[in-house]
């Protein structure tokens, strides 16, 4: 289940006098989108939008069916996710993918947001190399305290593939027209899997903090009883601890140790079973269950995988 998102730059437009407060509005489709923002539709699946010329909006809480990457072109607005307040800067690109939900409650005030919208449907890119590989743009499911922060030449570059995008749009749709959309949009894609790479590289000390952080909350889950009354800890459960979307957790420590969460996280339940394993007071079942493994079979499968042996195996060598 996708988790909520808040923000109070991208809103839609509502009619004077009606209050919207408890409203969640699903947004089918980009005309519908174009429509709510009096921006003419010259694509049904795909649009460019420059939010500085669209209708004024106010705030409501609402979904999209279909892909939508904001670029914020002022620092004109705060992010409200959770109980927490962002302040964005000119330059953070947001990415939502299909059903999440985004907005606030209507406060009543309207305003002009500053930026670019780029809204492509799934049945655009659907049967392209796009389509098939849309699973691997992971940072549509990164949670928006997470966005991408562009630097200015980083921005030209992504505001001329909007731009590209937007030529193609304007041509007239003939039978190339979907390819050569989607694999501009697949442009802009990559060049932002660019850019989160620099901005991992540019934040090591912060990575690195998270790093200590994901080895000590390990540690701790496996002090007491935690294991034996939870089970085993799972990538999820260490990204929520870590205020992070398991998306960007899994990304940010595969980029900084070449291993994914989960390999970290098997390798360190076997480092403390190889532990237990030299006390011969512990019996297999007794390890594997306060490990959090539900059966002991499946402790010595995970065991054997990774280090080649089965755990008898390893206490008889030592």
């Amino acid at each position: 289940m996708v988790k909520p998102i808040m923000f109070t730059i991208f809103a839609i437009p509502i009619p004077n006098g009606k209050n919207m407060e408890n409203t969640l509005l699903n947004i089918e489709t980009v005309t519908e989108y174009n429509d709510m923002l009096n921006v003419e539709t010259l694509h049904p699946q795909v649009s460019v939008i420059d939010l500085s010329k669209a209708r004024p909006m106010r705030h409501m809480r609402h979904t999209f069916s279909f892909y939508v990457v904001f670029l914020k072109d002022e620092k004109n607005c705060d992010l409200i996710y959770g109980r927490q307040r962002y302040d964005y800067q000119k330059g953070s690109v947001v990415c939502l993918a299909p059903g999440q939900v985004i907005g606030i409650e209507d406060t009543g005030k309207e305003f002009q947001p500053q930026g670019y919208a780029l809204c492509f449907h799934p049945d655009l890119i659907r049967g392209t190399n796009l389509g098939r590989n849309i699973k691997d743009y992971s940072f549509f499911s990164y949670e928006v305290n997470e966005a991408l922060h562009l630097s200015e030449r980083e921005r030209v570059t992504f505001i001329d593939c909007l731009t590209k995008i937007q030529e193609e749009i304007q041509h007239p749709i003939d039978r190339l027209s979907k390819r050569l959309i989607s694999n501009s949009i697949e442009l802009l894609l990559n060049y932002c899997l660019r850019f989160y790479e620099r901005q991992f590289i540019t934040r090591q000390d912060a990575n690195h903090d998270i790093l200590t952080r994901f080895e000590t909350l390990l540690d701790n889950y496996f002090t007491g009883n935690n294991a034996l009354q939870k089970g085993l800890p799972t990538v999820k459960y260490c990204a929520n601890e870590l205020c992070l979307s398991s998306n960007y957790f899994g990304d940010l420590i595969k980029k900084e140790t070449g291993k994914t969460a989960l390999e970290c996280i098997q390798n360190k339940i076997i480092s403390i079973a190889k532990d237990k394993l030299l006390i011969k007071a512990n019996s297999i079942s007794q390890i594997a269950y306060n490990l959090g493994f539900q059966y002991p079979q499946h402790f010595t499968r995970v065991f054997k995988r990774i280090t080649g042996i089965t755990p008898n195996e390893y206490r008889g060598k030592n």
